[in-house]
């Protein structure tokens, strides 16, 4: 029925979307002159941080952490990130929604799931060798997931560069 559309709509549109919630300012604005509706604050900062960022990961959907709080029921996301909105200092974690997804678009799905989640956990703590298993895991359930492929390439690089023991995991 209408659910169904979604995916295929997301995919061939290859559109890109930063979910967050937070406060915000929304409603006409502008001059006697020139109204526009809009919406500023932080928390329309870090969607628009977030709907970028999706690019880098070769993500549809990014939401972050505060989303992620509050959601209810359950859904298919993967902890990919922790990243600095601009402007801030304090890392925020961005979670992948792959819920759009079929078996066609992204085979295995939820075996790759929790070998990447998996992977990530691995990964903070700084156990490389660990985390690129698990990696690699991931890439065999889904050998187009370019994602698990990057992070393999980052923990080679901090294997070889380690952040040291303060590291907050922002890449």
């Amino acid at each position: 029925s209408e659910g169904k559309k979604w995916p295929s709509i997301i995919h061939s549109t290859k559109m890109r979307i930063g979910i967050n919630s937070g406060d915000m300012v929304t409603g006409n604005m502008g001059s006697e002159y020139h109204m526009n509706y809009t919406m500023i604050g932080d928390g329309v900062n870090l969607a628009a941080r977030l709907e970028s960022a999706c690019k880098q990961y070769g993500a549809r959907i990014l939401v972050s952490e505060y989303t992620v709080g509050k959601l209810k029921g359950v859904y298919r996301l993967r902890d990919i990130d922790k990243v600095i909105a601009k402007g801030k200092s304090e890392p925020v974690r961005g979670f992948e929604c792959l819920d759009y997804h079929d078996e066609g678009s992204f085979p295995n799905l939820m075996e790759v799931l929790g070998n990447f989640n998996e992977a990530v956990k691995l990964y903070r703590q700084q156990n490389w060798d660990k985390a690129i298993q698990h990696f690699k895991e991931a890439l065999k359930g889904n050998k187009t997931d370019s994602l698990s492929q990057k992070f393999i390439e980052r923990c080679e690089f901090l294997k070889a560069q380690p952040p040291g023991d303060d590291w907050d995991g922002v890449w």
